[in-house]
């Protein structure tokens, strides 16, 4: 079997599903990439399990059965797309969706759940499938995210340089790699959540388009200091976060004080918000960083980029398209990666990022 991968990503901001053929054979060459939407009642019943609810063993099974369906719809999309039939596919690597995200709490080792149903997948697809990547990690002791930093060294690390990624989709991730060749990654905090729900919620639209709404606002410096206090944001990695921590009754209990604000005005705070706590990170983090690479949905946000560049000054700030991989095919690629990693057998040296006991081999493999 060649070195044809495909990876699917779908994350927290609960947009859909982005796909992608990689091939391995010398370096990383995206084939094609494809998505899909979530329907919109599936999306719900997600969005619903991120909090506790009746029956939600039942509703979540279900709910992994119909996220499979739209995995699937993907793959054959991308397969339809290259002309390749499934056999010419080593694996698959499928996330899955985090609903739940809760590592070395309640007994020490605590848990990290992404729905999805690896058996069916191969069922529909007729393609190995490799899935749970993060369980491993978290029953080693680490956190379980972020898992990306592992790919972004392979693509992104220069030798003597300092390069930071910065991955926004609905939760934001570091990754630093250093110019004597170590590597930190973790959890900065809401990415495009908070921006997205707000945003859905006043204008109807699932997102701000470019950062126009929020660019039209300011940012009030009260409700940016009373978030920017959650103590998440000064904790040492290795560090990981979610809608456990950052979702809507987070954001109400910081809003409450400021009944009557302008939603542009809200808004703007928001994304000043996902901005600062990046920014501080690599200020705290990355000392003598050159050029910090941005992907993920929020790398289209132009105000965002903006801010990121101002709070900044001393790095460059580009999207992952200028070093050669779109913003929204990043994640893909990486599970492709990460299932290529695991079908070999290859350990992951995890201490530096999520902080596990030792190198480990993540996921499980459902064969065709």
């Amino acid at each position: 079997m060649g070195d044809l991968f495909i990876g699917l990503m779908s994350g927290t901001s609960l947009d859909g599903v982005d796909g992608v053929v990689a091939d391995f054979s010398s370096g990383v060459r995206v084939l094609r990439h494809a998505s899909a939407p979530f329907p919109d009642e599936l999306r719900a019943v997600l969005m619903a399990l991120n909090a506790s609810g009746p029956d939600e063993l039942h509703r979540g099974w279900l709910a992994g059965n119909g996220l499979m369906r739209v995995y699937a719809e993907v793959v054959r999309d991308l397969l339809q797309g290259t002309g390749l039939a499934p056999d010419a596919i080593a694996a698959i690597g499928a996330h899955g969706q985090t609903v739940r995200h809760r590592p070395q709490q309640f007994d020490g080792t605590g848990y990290t759940i992404q729905l999805a149903q690896p058996a069916l997948l191969a069922e529909l697809t007729g393609i190995r499938v490799v899935a749970d990547f993060r369980s491993r990690d978290v029953a080693a002791g680490g956190q379980g995210a972020p898992l990306a930093p592992f790919f972004h060294q392979a693509l992104f690390a220069r030798p003597g340089q300092t390069v930071g990624v910065l991955n926004i989709g609905g939760i934001s991730n570091l990754t630093v790699l250093r110019a004597d060749g170590t590597m930190q990654g973790f959890d900065c905090g809401p990415g495009n959540a908070l921006m997205d729900a707000w945003t859905e919620e006043h204008t109807g639209q699932p997102y701000d388009d470019g950062g126009r709404w929020a660019a039209g606002g300011r940012v009030l410096p009260d409700l940016l200091a009373s978030m920017l206090a959650e103590p998440y944001f000064a904790q040492t990695p290795p560090k990981s976060t979610g809608r456990d921590l950052f979702n809507a009754p987070w954001f109400r209990a910081h809003l409450q004080r400021f009944a009557g604000a302008a939603p542009a005005d809200v808004q703007a705070t928001l994304t000043e918000l996902t901005a600062r706590a990046a920014a501080d990170d690599v200020r705290r983090h990355a000392a003598g960083l050159g050029k910090l690479i941005v992907c993920g949905g929020g790398a289209l946000n132009a105000h965002l980029m903006h801010r990121l560049q101002a709070l900044l000054p001393v790095a460059r700030v580009v999207s992952s398209e200028a070093e050669g991989l779109p913003p929204l095919q990043v994640e893909a690629t990486a599970f492709a990666w990460l299932a290529r990693k695991c079908v070999r057998g290859e350990k992951l040296e995890l201490q530096s990022t999520t902080g596990a006991r030792g190198a480990r081999v993540l996921g499980g493999i459902y064969p065709a």
